[in-house]
């Protein structure tokens, strides 16, 4: 009994030594990280497209198409002056990059944690952007996604993202109806800071081989508000494609709206 005592002495010892040892790595790796949060920009808040100017709704800066890009969207010019605009956003899909920054009309808000920024956009939660700020690099075989693998650094005030690995049927746009798939290979980094208390520049080159014969440098501006009225709410993209009804058993339920080709509802008996 007496050594059974000792063994288990012995043992719950050795367990609190090792949850010690575990929590001062914890407390010593953690602190510095949390803290130095404090000394970032405060990007707190939600932010909204700045839309003053008229004549560049979505960014200031041309891109220099490839001839066969080129004449795409001369197609796409002419069908929306036609009014047969092809919107290339009705079917719920994230944007994905560049279009989160470039054609966004929905508010974001920043998260900052140790080793990571985070952009929740107002949309679902396929509208999120994660910018690894801890040093890691991009994957040599990224999983190509929406808005892809962005990895980031601090340069003062002003945080410099990397994105690679977008999925090639994410569009370049420079309108809601006048946008092209990048096809693969697109590249974009991103300078975002601080113009104004209440501003933010985003400054964006992206590169995109097979439908830009150069990089294309645009940069957004957005502006920041304050106040629980602003606050984003739940959202969901599909809740727009149903109406509200009651089945034969007097269910609360969703209905599908028919839509036409252009993404447009139409009338429908419900």
């Amino acid at each position: 009994m007496k050594a059974f005592l000792i063994t288990l002495t012995l043992l719950l010892s050795g367990t609190t030594l090792a949850s010690t040892l575990w929590a001062m790595r914890l407390r010593d790796r953690e602190e510095p990280a949390w803290s130095a949060l404090g000394k970032l920009p405060d990007w707190g808040g939600v932010w909204v497209a700045d839309r003053s100017d008229r004549t560049h709704p979505w960014g200031f800066g041309e891109p220099v198409w490839t001839p066969g890009a080129s004449e795409q969207i001369a197609a796409l010019k002419a069908a929306e002056k036609a009014g047969q605009p092809r919107n290339y956003m009705v079917d719920c899909l994230p944007e994905g990059m560049p279009s989160f920054v470039i054609m966004t009309l929905n508010a974001f808000e920043f998260l900052h944690t140790p080793g990571r920024v985070t952009i929740l956009g107002e949309f679902d939660g396929n509208r999120t952007r994660r910018i690894y700020t801890d040093g890691r690099a991009h994957p040599e075989d990224p999983e190509l996604t929406f808005n892809g693998h962005s990895t980031g650094r601090w340069e003062g005030d002003a945080l410099v993202v990397d994105t690679v690995g977008i999925l090639p049927q994410t569009f370049l746009p420079i309108g809601q109806a006048v946008a092209v798939p990048n096809n693969g290979g697109m590249h974009i980094t991103e300078r975002i800071r601080l113009v104004s208390p209440d501003q933010l520049r985003f400054d964006l080159e992206i590169s995109a081989p097979r439908m830009l014969s150069e990089p294309w440098r645009i940069y957004r501006l957005f502006n920041r508000k304050r106040g629980a009225e602003f606050d984003i709410v739940e959202a969901s993209c599909r809740q727009g494609d149903f109406a509200t009804g009651r089945d034969a058993a007097g269910n609360d339920i969703f209905l599908p709206i028919p839509h036409d080709q252009g993404g447009a509802p139409l009338p429908f008996a419900r």
